[in-house]
């Protein structure tokens, strides 16, 4: 579109910026990671906009016959501050991101980081490195001469004349100019009307992506006193189960013990890896047959769980519940599960009661033992003759740098409950029976105990099945709980991806709101207009409607994580084309007589420059949008890898919101400048003065 001169020299701002962008984050200590690399990519579109906008004004000025250093001096001076304008809104936009907290902070920080690094490298590599390069290589570019001559001349002649796509749009924008209110009216319609149809179209809302796994853990839940050699039993008949199954590079299996976060009840787990996954099954076809194969498994619950990427580990639904009265945090906990049972769609529900069973807990007489002068000690020690023994000394082998316990007990048949009634203690009075003054009592079994600000709480958790939205499924829960309440003395805490989701869609909110409030400083100090400000923020609101059509004609649902982000990078990029147009409004309307010609012809000049810079953004992010993975260098084109689900909703978001915005730019902007022209002139007439628009 600019010629190969003119594009290599716009090309030379991407390694440049990368290299520069890259020296900052290595000087903050940061290593090369995944969230880096796409803010690398994120930022490839945009750190050419500043170039583009520069050698496209060059062009021009060469084409009108001035000498190239005098053409490349004159852009850098005339689209210093537009660029710097149009930079510093997008760094607005990404610099409240930079102080994310909390888990999801800490794992999408490097991005907005990278994107400010590459964008300041580009602000130095538009405004100084290459008017230098197009001083010394500058040439008129050759995209079409006939259409550059006839823009550098518009001012004297009529730009419908134009001919190609640029005198297409110049008809339609003429068209659009003639009813202004109408088309600004039109486009807050779309935008309710988008908002309507994702409510009753859209997928829903997600907290992170689903990520294609490379690992999976199959956990088998079994109750009762099994010793090793039955609890391998099982596990043995579990593996010949799955055995046949080709998808997995390696099956480890680890009996008797527990994966944290794990309930009291597994007796183990097998850790599953994939393999590669363009020679394999889909994971959820490869769980589901594992799973239809062991649901009937007497005896026991299996429990299959997929690695979790980002920055949630646990399952996505997590309700714990406290009480000052703990004793009805079991049947709340019941009363939940039965809930989720009611809903369906959920799998692997577990909660943190105790397993149910029996431990006997010895209450001592004090005032009575104290009268044989038996202290507790040594009572303690009697008891672990008949349990694990009592420890007497220790050695260290000569073969070994650990000691060795050693241990006395009683003989293994005089090892039971029955023989702690039958315990005797040696005192000053002689030998005594400790039933003298220690009672023996069963109690339910207790083997963990819980507590969050200072009280008892029980946990449920529930994954859920392949393709059903974790965020849906906990609302109908909560509506389930509204129509089944619980007691009022059970308090009810929404954890897992609830919460994080909370804490990061409303850090979001902030951000967009800080974002926002940056930019219209940066807006009225450029243009010193409220309704400049105004108009350009609006379009930032506008563009969600392709966001929203992006979604729903793609199938994915709005995450808030990935789609969020998408909306504030998306708010400095759409901020940047409507600065360059204005700007180039500004200095024509002092030109021609009405607002009329002003806008058509600030809409024809600045075409090129707002296609170009959103065609290249747009194309840094196709890839990622499709997830096409084009692999160079062994000459293989892939579709959906695992690293391409990553950024699928993030980059929709953009490429759809920036392609609607796009027509926002350049036919609602235009309108909107001459409805308020329009607007002030007729205040002038009605009041006889005369106002400045």
């Amino acid at each position: 579109a600019l010629g190969i001169r003119t594009g290599l020299l716009v090309g030379i701002s991407i390694p440049g910026s990368f290299l520069m962008a890259i020296l900052a984050i290595s000087v903050m200590g940061y290593t090369i990671n995944m969230v880096v690399l796409f803010g690398l990519i994120l930022s490839v579109g945009m750190l050419v906009d500043g170039a583009i906008v520069v050698t496209e004004f060059a062009d021009r000025k060469m084409t009108e016959g001035i000498d190239k250093k005098t053409a490349y001096a004159l852009a850098s001076k005339r689209m210093a501050w537009p660029v710097i304008a149009s930079t510093a809104t997008t760094l607005a936009a990404f610099l409240p991101l930079a102080f994310w907290t909390g888990i999801v902070g800490e794992f999408m920080r490097y991005m907005p980081i990278t994107v400010l690094c590459s964008l300041t490298a580009s602000l130095i590599m538009a405004l100084i490195f290459i008017p230098t390069f197009g001083a010394i290589f500058g040439k008129a570019g050759n995209a079409n001469p006939k259409v550059m001559r006839a823009l550098a001349a518009s001012e004297k002649g009529d730009v419908t004349e134009i001919g190609g796509p640029t005198g297409v749009y110049a008809h339609i924008l003429k068209s659009a100019l003639s009813h202004p209110g109408k088309i600004v009216l039109s486009a807050f319609v779309i935008l309710i009307i988008s908002q309507i149809s994702y409510g009753v179209l859209g997928k829903g809302i997600e907290f992170f992506p689903h990520i294609e796994p490379e690992n999976a853990t199959v956990k088998v839940h079994a109750r009762g006193n099994l010793s090793i050699d039955e609890k391998d039993a099982i596990f043995k008949e579990v593996e010949q189960k799955i055995d046949d199954l080709d998808d997995f590079k390696t099956v480890y299996t680890r009996v008797g013990t527990q994966p944290r976060n794990s309930s009291e009840d597994v007796i183990g787990y097998i850790n599953l890896e994939f393999k590669d996954w363009q020679i394999r099954r889909k994971a959820s076809v490869v769980l589901g047959e594992i799973r239809k194969r062991l649901e009937n498994m007497p005896g026991v619950v299996i429990e299959i769980s997929e690695e979790k990427h980002g920055p949630s580990k646990d399952k996505p639904i997590v309700i714990e519940l406290s009480s000052r009265d703990y004793t009805e945090l079991p049947d709340a906990v019941a009363h939940i599960v039965k809930g989720m049972n009611a809903i369906g769609e959920l799998s692997d529900i577990e909660d943190s009661r105790p397993i149910p069973g029996i431990e006997w807990e010895m209450e001592i007489d004090r005032s009575q033992a104290a009268k044989y002068n038996v202290d507790v000690s040594s009572l303690g020690n009697i008891v672990q003759m008949v349990t694990n023994g009592w420890k007497f000394s220790s050695y260290r082998p000569d073969d070994s740098d650990d000691e060795i316990d050693i241990v006395t007990r009683f003989p293994e048949q005089y090892r039971s409950i029955s023989q702690l009634q039958n315990l005797r203690i040696t005192t000053s009075s002689g030998s005594i029976p400790i039933s003298s003054f220690v009672t023996l009592k069963p109690k339910p079994k207790v083997s963990k105990i819980n507590r969050t600000d200072s009280k008892r709480v029980l946990e449920v958790k529930a994954d859920v099945l392949p393709g059903v939205l974790a965020d849906t499924k906990l609302k109908e829960l909560k509506t389930w709980l509204t129509n089944n309440p619980l007691k009022d003395t059970i308090i009810v805490k929404y954890k897992g991806d609830d919460e994080e989701q909370k804490k990061s869609q409303a850090f979001l909110v902030k951000a967009f709101s800080v974002a926002m409030f940056l930019m219209a400083l940066i807006l009225v100090t450029q243009f010193n207009s409220f309704y400049s400000t105004l108009l350009i923020l609006s379009a930032v609101i506008l563009s969600t409607v392709g966001v929203l059509w992006g979604l729903i004609i793609t199938g994915q649902p709005f995450g808030i994580v990935m789609s969020g982000i998408g909306v504030i990078s998306l708010a400095g990029i759409v901020v940047n084309n409507n600065i360059v147009l204005i700007d180039t409004y500004d200095l024509l309307k002092k030109q021609f007589p009405t607002a009329f010609e002003a806008a058509l012809r600030t809409g024809v000049q600045r075409l090129r420059p707002v296609f170009l810079t959103t065609v290249t953004t747009i194309l840094g992010l196709v890839p990622m949008a499709l997830s096409v993975n084009i692999d160079f260098v062994n000459r293989d084109v892939s579709m959906g890898a695992p690293s391409m689900q990553w950024w699928k909703s993030l980059s929709i978001a953009v490429v759809s919101g920036l392609t609607f915005a796009t027509i926002l730019t350049l036919i609602v902007t235009p309108c909107a400048l001459v409805l308020w022209a329009n607007f002030i002139n007729w205040i002038n007439k009605k009041t006889g003065k005369d106002f400045n628009y």
